[in-house]
C-alpha cells in the first residue's frame, strides 16, 4: 500500500488527510485539521493564505514521514497574483467580498449573457473569476502581476515552484470552452482578460512538481515526495468520490454549498439551461459537471454561528419536531451570500413572502433544511429535463452525509432513494487520482467499484408522494 496526502480546503476549515490505498483497499485517516477564518481589513474580505499554507505544511509534518505523494483541492474562482519575481502581491480577496457587485451589467454589455454562456457554460455567479479580473481591471495589484495562481495552484507553487493551471478549476473561471476543454480566447480577448496570466493548463493526475528541500526539511517527510495535480477543484474530487455502480444517478455534494447535478458526457449549452441557471463545469476523463449552485448548508452554519455555536444535534432533534414545510426560502438567493445576521434573514425573507415567520431555533433550522431539500428536488428535476439524462437514484456526498434529516427530506422531495456517503468524498476523489496517476487504481468506473467495496454508506427511501413538495414549491414560484 502507498501513502498518499489529500491537502482539502473549505470555505470554513482545512485539512491533511492521508489515504492508503492498495489493489482491493483504501484507507483515509486525518492527519491534520486547521481553521480557514477570512479576514475582513479596510479594502474588503480576504483569505488568510499564510495561515492557510501553514496549516498545509502543519498537515504534511503530521501526515509524514512516508508520504508517496501530495495533492491539493479547494473551493474555485479565487486567485492570489504574483509579481515578476514570483512573490505574492497580497492576500487573495474572498469570493464573498463586494468588489463585484454591478459587474456583471459591464460585461454583459460587452459580451450579453446569452453568448457568455453559449461560451463558457457556466451559470452566473457574481463572484466567478471574470467578473473578479473585471473589478480588478484598474487596480494596482493586477497592473503588477505576471502571473496568475488559482488557490491550489498557488499552494502547489509554494510547495514545488512549478507553475500550473489544474483544468476542472479552470472551468470555474468562465474562461474555458467546455466543448474544447481549453481557454476561450475569444471571451477573453473581448473583455480585455490576459489569458497570458494564466500558468499553463493541467490536467487531473499530471505531474505537477516535487516537494521543494525546504518543505521537506519543514515538515520532515523523506523525499522525494511527488506533487500530483488532482481535481483540484473540491467539487470535481467529491464528484469523482461519488460510489456510482449505475450511469442513471444524480449527486448533491454537500457542505458550505450544495452542488446538485449529474455528470455528462459533453456539455448543455442551451437557453434554457442558461435561464435555469445551470453550470457546465469539468470533471475527470472527459466529464462535465452539469449542476447548480445551491447556497447549501452555509445558511445553517452562519445562524449557529449566531447563535453562539449550539450543539448540533440538538438543534437538529429539535426541527424533526417542527411540522414540516411551515416556511421555505429560496435556497439559491443571493440575499443569503454574505456572512451575517442569517437568522434574521431568513425570518425576514419569510416574512415578505407572507409565510409563517420561524422564530425559534429549531424553526429556523427546519425552515433552512426543508429549504435545502426542495432546493435538492429543484435542481435534480430540472437537470434531467434539460439534459434529457433521466435518473433513478441520488448520491449525497460530503459533509451533509451525517445529517440524516436532510439526507431523508431530499429523498422524499425528490421521490427517489438517496444514497449517502462518502462523507469524506473530496479528499477520497483527491486520493484516488493520486493513486490512479501512480499505477494503483484504474479508470474513473474503477475507482468508484473501489469506493462502493470500502465505504459505508446509508440508503434512504422517500416517504409518502411529493405532492406537498410540489405545493411548496408553486408557493417559492409565486412569490
Amino acid at each position: 500500500m502507498k501513502a498518499y496526502a489529500a491537502v482539502d480546503l473549505g470555505a470554513s476549515s482545512g485539512r491533511v488527510m492521508v489515504g492508503h490505498v492498495g489493489p482491493d483497499s483504501l484507507e483515509l485517516a486525518e492527519a491534520h485539521r486547521f481553521p480557514n477564518r477570512p479576514v475582513r481589513t479596510p479594502e474588503g474580505l480576504r483569505w488568510d493564505i499564510l495561515a492557510l499554507y501553514a496549516g498545509v505544511l502543519d498537515g504534511l509534518r503530521a501526515a509524514g514521514p512516508a508520504v508517496d505523494s501530495v495533492g491539493i483541492d479547494s473551493w474555485a474562482v479565487d486567485y492570489g497574483l504574483l509579481d515578476a519575481d514570483g512573490a505574492l502581491l497580497g492576500n487573495p480577496v474572498h469570493y464573498r467580498d463586494a468588489r463585484t457587485e454591478g459587474v456583471a451589467e459591464k460585461v454583459w454589455a460587452t459580451v450579453p449573457a446569452g453568448e457568455l454562456y453559449a461560451s463558457t457554460g457556466l451559470q452566473y455567479a457574481p463572484f466567478n473569476t471574470l467578473y473578479q479580473l473585471t473589478a480588478a481591471r484598474d487596480s494596482a495589484q493586477l497592473a503588477y502581476a505576471e502571473r496568475l495562481l488559482l488557490i491550489p495552484d498557488l499552494l502547489s507553487y509554494w510547495l514545488t515552484g512549478e507553475l500550473g493551471t489544474e483544468l476542472t478549476n479552470a472551468s470555474t473561471t468562465q474562461l474555458v470552452d467546455p466543448r474544447t476543454r481549453d481557454w476561450s480566447y475569444d471571451i477573453a480577448s473581448r473583455l480585455g482578460i490576459d489569458l497570458g496570466l494564466f500558468a499553463p493548463l493541467r490536467q487531473p493526475g499530471d505531474p505537477a512538481g516535487v516537494l521543494r528541500a525546504e518543505v521537506l526539511e519543514e515538515t520532515g517527510l523523506r523525499g522525494p515526495v511527488a506533487v500530483t495535480a488532482v481535481g483540484s477543484h473540491d467539487t470535481a474530487s467529491a464528484v469523482a468520490a461519488v460510489p456510482a455502480v449505475e450511469e442513471r444517478f444524480a449527486y448533491i455534494c454537500t457542505g458550505t454549498w450544495s452542488l446538485a447535478g449529474l455528470e455528462l458526457d459533453a456539455p448543455v449549452l442551451t437557453e434554457a439551461s442558461r435561464a435555469a441557471n445551470f453550470t457546465n463545469e469539468l470533471g475527470l476523463d472527459g466529464t462535465v459537471r452539469y449542476l447548480r449552485n445551491i447556497m447549501g448548508l452555509w445558511l445553517l452554519q452562519e445562524c449557529v454561528r449566531a447563535w453562539g455555536e449550539p450543539e448540533l444535534g440538538e438543534l437538529l432533534r429539535g426541527a424533526a419536531r417542527v411540522p414540516a414545510l411551515r416556511s421555505v426560502v429560496d435556497a439559491g438567493d443571493a440575499v443569503f451570500l454574505a456572512p451575517g445576521r442569517m437568522p434574521e434573514r431568513i425570518a425576514d425573507a419569510c416574512r415578505g413572502s407572507g409565510q409563517p415567520v420561524p422564530e425559534s431555533r429549531a424553526e429556523i433550522t427546519r425552515c433552512i433544511l426543508d429549504s435545502l431539500a426542495l432546493a435538492h428536488r429543484r435542481a435534480v428535476d430540472e437537470a434531467q429535463v434539460l439534459a434529457d439524462h433521466p435518473v433513478d437514484v441520488v448520491h449525497i456526498v460530503g459533509g451533509g452525509t451525517r445529517n440524516a434529516l436532510l439526507c431523508q427530506l431530499t429523498a422524499d422531495a425528490c421521490g427517489l432513494p438517496v444514497v449517502a456517503g462518502p462523507t469524506e468524498a473530496a479528499a477520497l476523489g483527491n486520493v484516488l487520482v493520486q493513486a490512479r496517476a501512480h499505477g494503483l487504481v484504474g479508470d474513473l468506473a474503477g475507482m468508484r467499484r473501489l469506493l462502493v467495496r470500502t465505504q459505508p454508506s446509508t440508503r434512504y427511501e422517500p416517504r409518502g408522494d411529493t405532492a406537498r413538495w410540489r405545493a411548496a414549491e408553486a408557493r417559492l414560484a409565486a412569490r
